[in-house]
């Protein structure tokens, strides 16, 4: 079953659930701290994996030391998230998944961001930022605008082994 609430019936269905039990007070104060429990265990392990594959090529926590580029590594994010998109799950030199070997690169550059080692060799900033706001009311136009015309189906991997 899925269900979405919003933050004031989370924070209240919380109130309720501690004012109910007494038996930890530990409780009402952990309830409140960063919830890593929502992070799951599989993708925890499987970024463990990507990081040791970095350790031994580079050396373990190399880039709290060297500092990290922006550059570099969100390059090397956007490649693993590109041949995913292009149908190759696994990566070929390290036999992980893409993702997560994207993943591990955001979280180098995540890290050196904290660390404040990190160099922003990203370009100027425009002046309006990205500026999706107005893409996404120009995408919504479009699909409203052609909303009565026949559409073509996606071409997708969802039943590509069924395509003649």
């Amino acid at each position: 079953m899925v269900r979405s609430i919003d933050a004031a019936t989370y924070a209240a269905g919380l109130t309720e659930t501690l004012d109910r039990k007494e038996t930890n007070p530990k409780d009402s104060i952990g309830v409140l701290k960063s919830p890593v429990h929502y992070v799951p265990a599989p993708v925890v392990f499987e970024l463990g994996l990507a990081m040791l594959e970095g350790a031994t090529k580079y050396g373990g926590h190399n880039y709290r030391v060297a500092g990290v580029r922006a550059s570099v590594y969100y390059d090397a994010a956007r490649r693993h998230l590109d041949a995913f998109w292009e149908g190759e799950s696994t990566d070929p030199a390290s036999g992980l998944p893409h993702i997560i070997k994207a993943i591990a690169c955001l979280v180098v550059l995540r890290d050196g961001q904290l660390m404040k080692n990190w160099v922003d060799d990203r370009p100027p900033r425009l002046p309006n930022g990205l500026d999706t706001g107005r893409l996404n009311a120009k995408a919504k136009e479009i699909i409203e605008r052609l909303a009565g015309a026949a559409k073509a189906d996606d071409f997708t991997q969802v039943g590509e082994d069924a395509r003649p």
